[in-house]
């Protein structure tokens, strides 16, 4: 039987599809999500999505798809109809009324299925360009929400909507505190990132005689860097949402990854940046992810190729010697746009209508 107002939510970037995932259940609408528990296969630690949704309180159940670039491999081939098994499964037992995509490939079978079964489905894409798999995606959805201005000649004009990114409200709430030391917040995404972390691993001599140092190094890395017992550096495998807001708060300068909720938090919150961007990702979207920040002056680049302790310990003092205007924080919020949350919230509600 049909629940009323029930709603599947699925996708690779759970931050923002989070946030609206709250806003979905205070409108009355029950919520289903459809996740990975494990980032990697043999990972004993439940992913970062699994742990957030679940303490927020939403029902959760493991989808195992193949990525859409890599299906034909081998050891993936079996995911591939599998994925597609477990979301046949999932839309019978619980016959939503809509599908929300925040895009990745374990969106895709969920959407493919769905479309056959007549459910309708919006898909978000959070990137400058578009993914792979909202590539795909977007045939089957009814409407594409961006984030980015930019990103609206990349869909169909009937289907494209212009949302903008939710943010989430943790990262809003903080406001920042005068403190001594000049902090650098180092960042390598919800996974980590193993080549920032071996140049961070040389630099901290070099950085904690000058600064202080908060790093989130994924749970890859965790095991060496648990040992590191430093004064002036904290380390975590990630930050969860009740201590991101503090993290940032406390951020002089961010040394991250490219991705496309780091860029348009960053926005949003006129935080100065060392970009990192990924250089193997699709259609080189964190470049361009980064670039629209260092375009306003907020950020400077530094590609993966040149990344070494050293390159990174003169650009990260080249950045603390900067001053910092209100000019930058200006012009970076500009890039955002307001209202995100309600945005999308409105348009799911008119889909279903």
């Amino acid at each position: 039987m049909k629940a009323t107002k029930r709603v599947v939510i699925t996708g690779g970037h759970h931050s923002s599809a989070l946030v609206v995932a709250e806003a979905l259940r205070q409108e009355g609408f029950e919520i289903i999500w459809l996740g990975h528990k494990y980032s990697l296969a043999g990972d004993k630690n439940p992913s970062a999505e699994y742990q957030e949704v679940t303490q927020a309180g939403f029902r959760f159940a493991t989808l195992q798809a193949a990525k859409s670039h890599r299906w034909w491999r081998p050891a993936n081939l079996w995911r591939f109809p599998w994925g597609f098994t477990q979301a046949l499964f999932y839309l019978l037992r619980w016959r939503p009324q809509l599908i929300l995509s925040f895009g990745g490939y374990l969106a895709v079978p969920v959407v493919l299925v769905g479309w056959l079964m007549g459910i309708p489905c919006l898909t978000h894409e959070q990137t400058v360009v578009y993914g792979l798999a909202n590539r795909l995606i977007a045939y089957f959805a009814k409407k594409v929400l961006v984030a980015w201005p930019q990103s609206l000649k990349h869909f169909p004009a009937q289907k494209v909507v212009l949302t903008g990114l939710p943010l989430r409200q943790e990262i809003l709430a903080v406001k920042a505190q005068p403190h001594r030391q000049y902090t650098i917040y180092i960042t390598g995404g919800k996974q980590g990132a193993h080549l920032i972390n071996q140049a961070v691993r040389q630099a901290l001599p070099s950085l904690l005689a000058k600064y202080r140092v908060i790093h989130q190094c994924g749970w890859f890395d965790w095991p060496e860097f648990r040992q590191l017992k430093k004064k002036n550096y904290t380390v975590k495998p990630y930050f969860f949402r009740q201590e991101i807001g503090s993290v940032l708060a406390q951020a002089d300068l961010v040394v991250s990854r490219a991705g496309a909720h780091t860029v348009y938090e960053l926005a949003a919150l006129g935080k100065p940046a060392l970009l990192i961007p990924i250089p193997w990702a699709y259609a080189d979207e964190q470049q361009k992810n980064a670039q629209l920040l260092a375009d306003v002056g907020l950020a400077q680049i530094l590609p993966q190729s040149q990344l070494t302790a050293q390159t990174l310990c003169q650009k990260i003092a080249t950045l603390a010697s900067l001053p910092h205007s209100q000019k930058q924080t200006a012009a970076a919020k500009k890039l955002i746009v307001p209202d995100a949350t309600q945005k999308i919230v409105n348009v799911v509600q008119q889909t279903i209508e």
